[in-house]
């Protein structure tokens, strides 16, 4: 979406000029550890659930999103995941997370709200993305037929939220319908967007079989 309307805007300009047009975003990132949730689920089973520490851990980290044009649809995708690697390998995450912690303390709920908030204004759009179960579970006996998850509220313009479910992807968008009023047609870069990928994964991996 956002290369196309570059292009749009910038026709006639050298594609590499897209490059330098850059926005700040924001992902969110639990700090505790997948292995531990089967611990949890020990101490449940023993009979020790209010031993359990409830609740996510969330920390974020910073991220430059560049607005370019690349023929292969990976170059995107290689690039943001070495920056969001080594982002989540520093101590950023931590921390951001007891940076929150402390400041919730000392100054209470409203004011930690307020800086926050006030932190979170000065970036264009938040990620989250979420591993799911790989396998359908029940709710009440009730099963699930996929998990979407929302938030409301946010200062950003744009939200994006990716949860994995039993083989599949749900994404969801939260969006400012004063700056992004053609959100249908946002949802449809996404999905296109995302064929392309799996395109380009499907072809890489049969050369790589054929060598």
């Amino acid at each position: 979406f956002g290369g196309r309307q570059v292009h749009q805007e910038c026709h006639g300009l050298r594609a590499n000029n897209t490059s330098k047009i850059c926005l700040r975003s924001i992902l969110l990132v639990d700090t505790r550890p997948t292995t531990s949730l089967q611990t949890y689920v020990d101490m449940i089973d023993s009979g020790k659930s209010n031993d359990v520490d409830w609740g996510n851990q969330l920390g974020y980290i910073l991220l430059p999103f560049h607005l370019a044009i690349h023929d292969d649809p990976l170059a995107y995708v290689r690039k943001a995941k070495k920056t969001v690697d080594r982002k989540k390998s520093s101590l950023e995450v931590i921390f951001t997370c007891k940076m929150g912690e402390s400041f919730l303390k000392m100054f209470g709920l409203k004011a930690g709200a307020f800086i926050f908030g006030r932190m979170f204004a000065n970036t264009t759009l938040a990620f989250s993305n979420l591993v799911g179960p790989t396998e359908q579970i029940e709710f009440y006996g009730h099963p699930v037929v996929f998990i979407a998850p929302s938030v409301y509220g946010a200062p950003q313009a744009l939200l994006v939220q990716c949860q994995s479910y039993n083989s599949t992807i749900m994404v969801s968008l939260s969006v400012d319908e004063e700056i992004i009023p053609d959100y249908i047609q946002l949802m449809d870069d996404f999905v296109e967007s995302f064929g392309h990928i799996k395109d380009g994964a499907s072809r890489l991996s049969t050369f790589v079989k054929k060598e």
